[in-house]
């Protein structure tokens, strides 16, 4: 039987078309791509402006021209009510500063002995007296020595109108005994005698809160005696009167 001759595969001289389509492809979605990050979503735009305006002191500018196409020919910056806002917040702040240095003053011996601490930021005044001023050790009832400087910042408290917190904090060392099976009530309830005394003292009882937080928020290390004894602390912080802004999260 004679032997079939296989004809050699024929070669096909277009397989570079296959490429081409393939780039023409790739750059078509990479234009599309391009175009669609280089619209800008005007109703983000106007909100992005305000809140820079807002952070920068809320200075009186109206308009903004926008170069760009791509971009809103006007944008609306801070109004009126964005400079009261700021206003307020400046009075706020003289308010809380004050407040802040009669503190200081009433309290300084105990400052300078390094009991007390006064610091102010932006969420109020917070007076932290050292737990070893207010109670014996692993007591939450307040000591004859405690009445003076608690009754001394109960009178500039009382007629002042902003809220206070008062926290308790402890190092920690376990404790567990009758009263107290750990250092969360422990922390709770010697706030509240904080504020049973503040209470006793003409401030009202409204505008007070006891917070009790256990060893969770520890300023110092409690590597060492003088870490844990700076951790056992009573903070009353006479809040900001500012309200806090809400931003409502839209949907996509």
């Amino acid at each position: 039987m004679a032997r079939k001759k296989y004809e050699a595969e024929h070669e096909n001289h277009e397989r570079w078309l296959i490429s081409y389509a393939d780039f023409i492809t790739l750059l078509f979605a990479f234009f599309v791509v391009m175009y669609a990050i280089s619209v800008v979503n005007e109703g983000k735009y106007k909100v992005f402006s305000v809140s820079l305006g807002d952070a920068f002191g809320g200075k009186d500018q109206k308009t903004a021209s926008v170069a760009s196409s791509n971009v809103p020919q006007l944008i609306v910056l801070p109004d009126p009510l964005i400079k009261r806002r700021a206003e307020a917040m400046r009075s706020e702040k003289e308010r809380l500063t004050n407040l802040a240095q009669k503190l200081t003053s009433t309290l300084a011996p105990l400052v300078r002995e390094g009991k007390v601490r006064v610091t102010q930021n932006s969420r109020g005044v917070s007076v932290e007296i050292n737990a070893s001023v207010l109670f014996d050790p692993g007591d939450a009832t307040l000591t004859p020595e405690s009445d003076q400087a608690l009754r001394a910042l109960a009178v500039l408290l009382k007629d002042d109108p902003h809220a206070v917190q008062v926290e308790g904090h402890t190092d920690p060392t376990p404790i567990r005994n009758a009263l107290f099976p750990s250092n969360w009530e422990l922390s709770a309830v010697r706030a509240s005698s904080v504020v049973r005394l503040f209470i006793d003292s003409g401030v009202a009882p409204e505008r007070l809160t006891a917070v009790g937080h256990g060893a969770n928020i520890a300023v110092a290390s409690n590597d060492t005696p003088e870490g844990r004894a700076r951790n056992r602390r009573v903070a009353v912080t006479i809040l900001s009167a500012l309200p806090d802004t809400t931003t409502e999260i839209p949907t996509r």
